[in-house]
């Protein structure tokens, strides 16, 4: 059984997921129209994760008997300097998620609800490995600065990024 306060907050996480799939197709179309299309690839299957990670929230709110309201989301930036300062602006919505995850953890723990307690370590390590991979790439595109034929082989590398959802999702 869920808390009110639970089932509000674990809406507002799902909410926030369908966001950040937009928030990421809204990046992999700068990059497309800036050409570079391995970046491209890279936002599209973030946006893939994102959606992945709401409906994984979704199921658990219906298997737990409790009603998933969807609302609007708001309209995600469009526009950047940079591949790099959307990268950045990739990583702060990140720690964003991150903190909104614990949220939803610090509840179920105060609440002693251990159903939820373990299916978020899931979503915790999880933000882990997106914080870091949003590091790696900034870092990356620090040191390439203005090499073109730098940024075209991290381009090329990005572009071979696919998204193949985990079979199981409880460890």
């Amino acid at each position: 059984m869920l808390s009110e306060k639970l089932v509000e907050l674990i809406n507002k996480q799902i909410n926030y997921e369908f966001f950040s799939e937009h928030v990421y197709l809204a990046m992999a179309a700068y990059c497309a129209d800036e050409d570079l299309d391995g970046f491209a690839n890279f936002f599209r299957i973030q946006a893939e994760e994102e959606r992945f990670h709401a409906m994984k929230l979704f199921d658990y709110v219906v298997e737990m008997n409790q009603r998933v309201i969807i609302k609007n989301s708001p309209e995600p930036r469009n526009d950047y300097e940079s591949v790099l300062q959307a990268f950045k602006a990739g990583l702060e919505h990140e720690k964003s998620n991150t903190k909104n995850i614990y949220s939803i953890a610090d509840v179920a723990m105060e609440e002693r609800n251990h159903a939820t307690i373990s299916f978020l370590k899931w979503f915790i390590d999880e933000q882990v490995e997106e914080e870091a991979l949003m590091n790696s790439i900034i870092k990356k595109l620090e040191r390439i600065g203005n090499d073109s034929a730098a940024l075209y082989m991290l381009d090329t590398e990005l572009a071979t990024r696919a998204f193949t959802p985990p079979i199981d999702t409880t460890a």
